[in-house]
This record gives C-alpha cells, sequence and structure tokens, in this order.
C-alpha cells in the first residue's frame, strides 16, 4: 500500500521504527491470538443478536455471554465488535424535553396546547 502510492518504504519504516523485512513479511504471518478470539466472539455475537431476533444489542449481549455461554469478556470488547459489524438492537424513542413534558398541563405562564 506505501510503495502503490509512491511513498518510500524505507522512509515509512524508519518513522515507525520497523525493519523493512518485518513490513514485507507482515502480511503472510498467521493471525494473532487475539484476532482469532476476536473473530470467534464476533460469531458468537452474531449469533445470539439472531438468536434474539436481532434486538439484542451490545449490553444484552454481553449479559448472554457469562451467564448463558459461561465466556469471559469484557463489555467493551462486545461494544467495539457489536459496532464493527453493525449488529445494534433498535432504536430507544427519543426522550421529550421538560419543556414538552410540561406544556400539556397548561399551568401559569405556560400556555396550553392544543391537539390537531
Amino acid at each position: 500500500m506505501i510503495a502503490s502510492e509512491g511513498r518510500s518504504v524505507q522512509l515509512a519504516c524508519r518513522v515507525l521504527g520497523v525493519s523493512e523485512s518485518g513490513y514485507y513479511d507482515w502480511p503472510g504471518r498467521a493471525p494473532s491470538p487475539r484476532s482469532v478470539r476476536q473473530a470467534w466472539l464476533t460469531d458468537l455475537i452474531r449469533e445470539i443478536h439472531v438468536e434474539s431476533f436481532q434486538v439484542y444489542g451490545s449490553p444484552r449481549v454481553h449479559a448472554e455471554l457469562p451467564l448463558g455461554r459461561g465466556i469471559v469478556v469484557g463489555h467493551n470488547t462486545v461494544a467495539l465488535l457489536t459496532r464493527r459489524n453493525a449488529n445494534q438492537g433498535p432504536a430507544q424513542p427519543a426522550q421529550a424535553t421538560a419543556e414538552a413534558r410540561h406544556a400539556h398541563r397548561g399551568g401559569p405562564g405556560r400556555p396550553r396546547l392544543r391537539r390537531t
């Protein structure tokens, strides 16, 4: 990618503090344990999301993993993987402002709203 953009690989490696041989070896390396675990967790999260009829968001999926499946995982990891894969629960309804909640009551200094 760096070479295809006409940038110097040597300069980039020097700035990033990596060796050139490491840069060229990187695409052929086996996936790291973290990326393997994240791929596995992503599959589980997707499975739980589908089983819940695509209603569960990351908090409920996170609760399901340790309690229902016995898998210890942090809530931020579940939230990150959920965001990356666009597995989101339904949007929450917007909260009305205090003025809107109290305007229908009509009191001193407040105009009474009419229903149309």
